[in-house]
């Protein structure tokens, strides 16, 4: 959650730059950053903040605590990684603590309903709520596909404070008369903009048709395309308008560099480059779940530690490669688009782009897996020659270029040089050749350094 403020190793001036260490140069927090208790949060709030060692609030926690505390509906525009999940979860837990339902052992009705668009999202934010409201006396339950319903039925016939659903499944689960939404007090709209793009506009209007109208309602999203304006006129009366990035910025905190290479070399160049010991936990992207599949299956073969995890996986499949990626216990995650909001795990040293998306917001949100909890990271992204017009649209919308690594095993065909386009694109000169294995002298990061 605590962010510090770093500077981008793409603008950086220095005379080098090692491909998987980019330097991140690190800025001291302004002084005057508020502690979490000057926001209004009660003691049982503060004491597991201090538990998970988090001190200060991140600008989005700043601006947002107080809005939600004082009943207000939030409109919020800010990218992963920057503490908003804690950033409403703190108040409405204090809003709900605060009034509690009835008399002990009476059954307790939905109070708070986050909606969320993957399984893996649904977990961690139902996984936030129970640390940050370990001491208060809150019950919580989750909704997702991909599962047997049986226990979430259950959960729901005992009475729960909090639901932490997707779409689809509560849907289903409201068809058959199980979920009942007359005494929400708080409905949340998280990643909205991704909710969008996996069709769940529908069912959303659906579920909040079943909704008291006096009620609070906050919406997140990382990016505000009309439709998502739109629903957010419909449904936020007078709403806290929240942004504390740019729409579409990547965070400063992220070394980007672009790597030229012919489509056939991605996985000979993918080998190369994870044979730097710095790359500690990777999290690799591929366009296709099958694609995913066949890198997995190379890096098996190469004695590289990795799962794929996708939308053909069954749920308990995705949870395991999670846990076991969250654990150390493989080294390289091979995910879909579709994960790429729904894994929150610190510790990411790097993004791989194996394939550039050809939606360049999935840049932003692929990359923005890593710098996370105040730590640098390192975004590297294999371009081929047909995914030349994905990168101009990613550097469009972010208004950055790419610094590129000119020298590496596997130049492309026919790679773009500093006067082929005249972009003015930052050059790297690398250094030696990516360390092999048992390579006695090598340097650390593999020998692939770029030079500005």
């Amino acid at each position: 959650m605590h962010s510090s403020s770093l500077s981008p190793s793409s603008s950086s001036s220095s005379p080098s730059a090692p491909l998987a260490a980019a330097p991140v140069a690190a800025i001291a927090p302004e002084v005057t950053t508020p502690d979490f208790a000057s926001l209004g949060l009660a003691a049982p709030l503060l004491r597991a903040l201090g538990e998970e060692k988090y001190d200060r609030p991140t600008p989005i926690q700043q601006q947002t605590i107080p809005h939600i505390l004082a009943g207000r509906d939030l409109l919020g525009c800010a990218q992963t990684g920057t503490g908003k999940t804690a950033a409403f979860a703190l108040p409405m837990l204090q809003r709900l603590s605060q009034a509690q339902p009835s008399a002990p052992g009476t059954r307790r009705g939905i109070r708070a309903l986050i909606l969320v668009p993957t399984r893996e999202l649904a977990v961690q934010v139902a996984d936030s709520f129970g640390t940050y409201g370990r001491h208060l006396r809150l019950s919580r339950a989750t909704v997702f596909g991909g599962v047997g319903q049986g226990p979430q039925v259950d959960a729901l016939r005992r009475g729960t404070d909090i639901i932490v659903a997707t779409p689809g499944r509560l849907i289903d689960l409201m068809d058959q008369g199980h979920v009942h939404l007359g005494n929400v007090q708080t409905l949340v709209l998280d990643e909205a903009d991704r909710m969008l793009d996996m069709g769940f506009i529908k069912p959303i209007r659906q579920i909040i048709a079943k909704l008291p109208a006096q009620r609070q309602n906050l919406l997140f999203s990382a990016t505000m395309p009309p439709d998502i304006a739109q629903l957010a006129d419909q449904i936020l009366r007078n709403p806290a308008k929240v942004a504390v990035n740019p729409v579409a910025s990547t965070a400063p905190a992220i070394a980007q560099w672009v790597l030229f290479v012919d489509k056939d070399n991605k996985r000979s160049l993918l080998r190369e480059v994870l044979r730097d010991p710095a790359m500690k936990r990777v999290l690799v992207f591929t366009r296709t779940k099958h694609g995913a599949d066949r890198v997995t299956r190379d890096l098996d073969k190469a004695e590289v530690r990795a799962e794929a995890i996708h939308g053909n996986k069954s749920q308990g499949a995705r949870q395991k490669a999670l846990s076991a990626f969250r654990d150390g216990r493989i080294r390289v995650l091979v995910a879909t688009d579709i994960a790429a909001r729904g894994i929150d795990i610190d510790g990411v040293s790097h993004v791989i782009n194996f394939e550039l998306p050809n939606e360049p917001e999935s840049y932003v949100h692929r990359i923005g897996r890593t710098a996370r909890a105040g730590a640098g990271g390192v975004a590297l992204s294999f371009c081929d020659g047909e995914e030349r017009a994905y990168l101009r649209d990613i550097e469009r919308l972010t208004k950055a270029k790419l610094a590129v690594v000119s020298d590496h095993p596997y130049p492309a065909t026919g790679a773009p040089s500093r006067g082929d386009d005249g972009d003015g694109r930052r050059q790297g000169r690398p250094q030696g050749r990516p360390q092999r294995h048992g390579g006695g002298r090598g340097r650390r990061d593999g020998g692939m350094q770029a030079r500005a």
